[in-house]
């Protein structure tokens, strides 16, 4: 069993106060059981987080920084015919614009339906389609576009843009400049848009932009994929940290109380816990008595070891 845990620490001053008054028994026990084993290193300003890269690498892919095919992937899974085209994941978004400042809101809190996600992307495919574009609709956040130029096209996470300014994270790259016209057209149509009307009408944020991500050719999956723990994902993006902290003991409480259960009866486990930085790879390896019982009474606090990520 593999588990990878997504935002398990974050950088900012208040988030990291969150980690260090958190008590994380269950996760403490189970790394005292565990190794410490492969480090995904990285920095905050990689396209892709370190939890797609530990994921990545579990699948057995290859590719850049910011040029895994997670779109391609997340189009088989809703049910589209990827076949050997580059896909991209174009994701209807909220940019809210401030005097000084840009920022991407998260796609799902537009609370989209089929109906609103379908008229928004049948209005704005025709300007990529006029392009030579191929188009499909997935599911209400996840519209997808298919071209060449996506083969080698980097673009950063939507996990890293979202709560951020997304311009300064386009990519420095020629196809990225054909991106952004297109985005900028697409804010211009959306601006005067019926489904906007009535969006803003009800007191809702409008769509207003996209986002695009995942760039790539579909890629084989040579390993079976971990189990991801994505439970912390949500409040570290909009930073409420003591939602954050909550989501946290619930997982304590559940998952990693039946990985420990497991751990304890020798069964064969990998446990990846990933920052904004680094990942951590901890796995169950045979010890002797003695390094065995001095991990009893050496047990590393969690905390204290997430903060390094």
């Amino acid at each position: 069993m593999h588990l990878v845990i997504p935002f398990a620490a974050p950088l900012s001053e208040v988030g990291q106060q969150a980690l260090s008054d958190l008590a994380l028994p269950v996760l403490d026990a189970l790394l005292a059981r565990l190794t410490a084993a492969d480090r995904n290193e990285g920095d905050e300003y990689q396209l892709s987080p370190p939890h797609e890269r530990v994921l990545a690498r579990a699948l057995g892919w290859q590719g850049a920084d910011g040029a895994l095919p997670w779109a391609a992937r997340a189009a088989a899974v809703d049910g589209l015919d990827t076949g050997d085209l580059a896909w991209g994941l174009l994701s209807p978004v909220h940019w809210q614009i401030g005097r000084e400042h840009l920022t991407m809101d998260d796609p799902e809190a537009l609370a989209l339906d089929a109906a609103e996600s379908r008229a928004a992307f049948d209005a704005v495919r025709p300007l990529f389609e006029s392009e030579g574009w191929l188009c499909a609709w997935g599911a209400p956040t996840r519209w997808y576009v298919a071209h060449e130029t996506l083969a080698d096209l980097p673009t950063a996470s939507l996990d890293r843009v979202i709560g951020r300014n997304p311009d300064l994270w386009m990519p420095e790259h020629p196809a990225a400049r054909f991106v952004k016209r297109l985005q900028n057209e697409v804010q211009m149509l959306l601006y005067t848009h019926a489904l906007n009307d009535a969006r803003e009408a009800a007191g809702r944020e409008a769509l207003n932009s996209f986002w695009l991500s995942g760039c790539g050719v579909p890629q084989a999956e040579r390993h079976a994929a971990p189990r991801v723990l994505d439970a912390l994902r949500a409040p570290a993006l909009r930073e409420d940290w003591a939602a954050w902290a909550e989501a946290w003991r619930a997982l304590d409480d559940g998952p990693l109380r039946e990985a420990l259960v497991q751990a304890r009866q020798g069964a064969a486990l990998r446990l990846s816990l990933c920052g904004e930085r680094h990942a951590q790879d901890f796995v169950l390896q045979p010890r002797g008595f003695v390094a065995a019982l001095r991990s009893r009474f050496q047990r590393p606090q969690a905390a204290r070891l997430m903060a390094a990520l």
